[in-house]
């Protein structure tokens, strides 16, 4: 029977295979490529490849975080190389989030960002916060109207309470300037709603009135909608509810 041991001269040396490294890690040699970037380091964010917009959830070119994409604001780049927003998620090309919050909004444009991101040079338009800002009311008049037209949706002290003590109410939205005691009259004891603070000149607008203070919204995806819109909202004005400029809500601008 042949032995399956070999000989090997003495002073020589045997080498072993090497082991390949476990599943989930990667050699040393590649684990600098996988490292995570710093927000002060202008190489680090030239690592940083862009979400390929599949999954959940999208990362900020910013942050580095990941969040829902309902709370985040989705830019492209235009064929001239314009920075444009795009809140309603539906322009063609390869997005570029950022959290909804205005410094880093900021951020991304002083530290030429977009550029970094979209690897190229871009132009980032003066007034984009205030165009956001325009957009997003807009988007919010359009889910309050078309709430109110789907019946999911009504205004008015008297109708807002009958709805919360029913069980029918899913949302609250006070205009700005109304009384903290009426609302506390207006939910009776319905702590658990969310309640939501918009301007109220939004609100007349949305229903058609010239004076608004109380909405209710019905449970289910406009309600939703609407949160997620005001989160944005808030995040673009430093957490405070300005009144919207007088005349057209939005811009007219493809993806607002």
């Amino acid at each position: 029977m042949r032995s399956s041991w070999q000989h090997v001269p003495t002073g020589s040396t045997v080498s072993r295979p090497r082991k390949p490294p476990r599943k989930g890690r990667l050699p040393t040699s590649e684990l600098h490529e996988t490292r995570t970037p710093s927000p002060d380091s202008e190489t680090d964010v030239d690592l940083i490849e862009l979400d390929d917009e599949k999954g959940p959830q999208r990362r900020c070119i910013v942050t580095r975080k990941s969040g829902n994409p309902d709370g985040m604001l989705r830019f492209v780049i235009a064929p001239d190389g314009t920075v444009v927003p795009d809140l309603a998620v539906k322009l063609p090309g390869r997005g570029i989030w950022l959290s909804a919050n205005r410094d880093v909004l900021e951020t991304a444009r002083t530290r030429h960002l977009f550029s970094r991101a979209a690897r190229q040079p871009v132009k980032v338009p003066e007034d984009i916060a205030q165009v956001l800002v325009s957009g997003i009311e807009a988007r919010l008049v359009q889910g309050l109207g078309l709430a109110r037209r789907a019946g999911q949706a009504l205004c008015g002290f008297v109708k807002c309470r009958e709805w919360i003590a029913a069980g029918k109410a899913g949302l609250v939205i006070q205009g700005s300037g109304g009384s903290p005691d009426e609302l506390r009259r207006l939910i009776s004891g319905n702590n658990k709603l969310p309640v939501l603070t918009l301007p109220a000149q939004m609100l007349a607008t949305a229903f058609g009135r010239e004076h608004a203070v109380y909405v209710v919204i019905a449970p289910g995806a406009l309600a939703q909608r609407l949160m997620a819109e005001h989160e944005r909202f808030l995040g673009l004005t430093d957490g405070l509810v300005p009144e919207p400029h007088q005349g057209r809500l939005g811009r007219e601008q493809a993806g607002i």
